[in-house]
């Protein structure tokens, strides 16, 4: 009976498949999930009860969808805030995926290129020849358990990287609330004075037609009029803007912008200022930016070897096969292994180690560079905090106590008649903007709160998270096949 062939034997494929079997150890995709619950725990200091979750299937956009359902159906506190953003938004949905990508191709490069099989049927008049080979990259088995370590550094990275993406979405989203929230208090106050102003010009019209006003003086409450509409107009812009850009950082749709429904009021100042005391104990343990750039120090010298030698040599060893047929009907066959050397010809290396080192020379300065400037960061946005929380408490127990009591007694005088109507609008006109000026301060009190715990966790600047991802690709680059 003649044999197949194209039939490999029941010794080979049990050889190949062990080996596949060894090669493919750990190569089980990451589990994201598991990524995502750590990124949630490291933007705790931030986020509070808020939770990422990435839209992955059918059963989890439908909870999202009832989160976000039960959020809108009742006044959106700062926390509710942060968690629909988080549940609702397209854009973070996107950036979350990304981050997915990310770590799955972290994972990738992390792992050896795998096992080639060449097959050759070859014939020469009526003999045919039959050649297998199986090869493996004996240099990235060799370096596996340095692949590993680097995997393992680059995953905490990405971990870091989702971490700063929640908490900057929960920073952004909570700016955003606050400014909505204070721009649609301005407005009502803004309508005050309006209407004040309106009365007192419209008073003074009558009085000039009867004689009892001059003409300068009407010229005068038609100016506080004027001016007043015109403040009024600019309140309610920046309202409609400041809302647009909450209803944009929750992503939401235009029939869930409809239901969108705000406090009346910013929330009340806090008993007490948080102490330096206090920010430096949380400072250390929480900062993104240093635990990111301690992280790339890792990977770049982690990689350095293997960098090194990856660009010097390359080793592939396989196992070959020949089975050759002739026309006589015998047979006859070769076994044998190849080894593959590539050798630096051109660059023994000079180039590649100069390259090395400055990148990790780059990295080493970078991580002090970020210790050095978390410091001083600090300290700048701790003053701005400090300085926001006196002003909001000085017009809350000062200037509009005051204001109160100036108006108090500005009524018991127009009620004995010591003063007179126009008077008395002139002061509800400068009560209601000692108000407008008092729900200013408490803004830019809670922004200089969320900005500080932005300096706390170590939330990059843009540029700054940008050349660190690039840095990244670029230590990971030796990984790859």
């Amino acid at each position: 009976m003649k044999k197949d062939p194209f039939k490999i034997t029941t010794s080979k494929c049990r050889h190949a498949a062990l080996l596949s079997m060894a090669l493919l150890v750990g190569c089980a995709a990451p589990d994201f999930d598991r990524a995502l619950r750590d990124a949630n725990e490291l933007a705790r200091p931030v986020s509070g009860s808020a939770n990422a979750s990435l839209a992955s299937n059918a059963s989890t956009r439908q909870e999202l969808e009832k989160l976000s359902q039960r959020l809108l159906s009742a006044p959106l506190s700062p926390d509710g805030a942060a968690q629909l953003a988080l549940a609702n938004s397209p854009a973070f949905q996107s950036a979350l995926a990304q981050g997915w990508e990310a770590l799955a191709m972290a994972r990738q490069r992390s792992l050896p290129g795998g096992v080639t099989f060449s097959f050759e049927r070859l014939r020469e008049g009526g003999d045919l020849e039959i050649g297998r080979l199986l090869s493996v990259g004996l240099f990235d088995l060799v370096t596996l358990p340095q692949r590993q370590s680097i995997w393992e550094s680059t995953s905490q990275e990405t971990r870091l990287r989702i971490a700063s993406l929640i908490a900057q979405k929960v920073i952004d989203t909570k700016q955003a609330w606050i400014r909505a929230v204070a721009a649609n208090e301005a407005e009502k106050y803004a309508k005050q004075v309006s209407d004040a102003a309106h009365a007192s010009a419209e008073l003074a019209r009558r009085m000039q037609m009867v004689g009892n006003f001059t003409k300068l003086q009407a010229a005068r409450q038609h100016l506080f009029y004027a001016d007043a509409t015109a403040r009024l107009a600019s309140a309610r812009q920046l309202n409609k803007s400041s809302r647009e850009t909450l209803i944009s950082q929750l992503g939401l749709t235009p029939l869930q912008a409809l239901q969108l429904k705000l406090p009346e009021r910013l929330p009340t100042l806090p008993k007490t200022p948080r102490t330096v005391s206090q920010i430096n104990a949380t400072m250390a343990d929480q900062r993104i930016d240093l635990r990111l750039a301690r992280l790339q120090l890792e990977i770049v010298a982690k990689s350095h070897g293997i960098d090194l030698a990856s660009s010097l040599t390359d080793i592939e060893l396989g196992a070959r096969s020949d089975t050759k047929f002739e026309s006589n009907s015998d047979r006859s066959r070769t076994r044998g292994y190849e080894l593959d050397i590539r050798l630096p010809v051109f660059d023994w290396g000079a180039t590649r180690r100069s390259e090395l080192d400055a990148r990790l020379l780059a990295a080493a300065a970078n991580y002090e560079d970020v210790g050095r400037a978390a410091a001083s960061q600090l300290r700048v946005s701790y003053g701005a905090y400090r300085n926001a929380h006196d002003q909001a408490r000085h017009h809350r127990d000062e200037v509009v106590p005051l204001l109160k009591t100036i108006s108090e007694e500005n009524l018991l005088r127009y009620n004995g008649m010591l003063i007179g109507v126009f008077e008395l609008l002139a002061d509800a006109r400068e009560q209601i903007v000692g108000v407008s000026a008092a729900i200013e301060a408490q803004r830019d009190f809670w922004l200089a709160d969320y900005a500080l715990n932005s300096t706390l966790i170590g939330l990059p600047s843009p540029s700054t998270a940008q050349e660190s991802s690039r840095s990244a690709a670029r230590a990971a680059e030796p990984a790859a096949h």
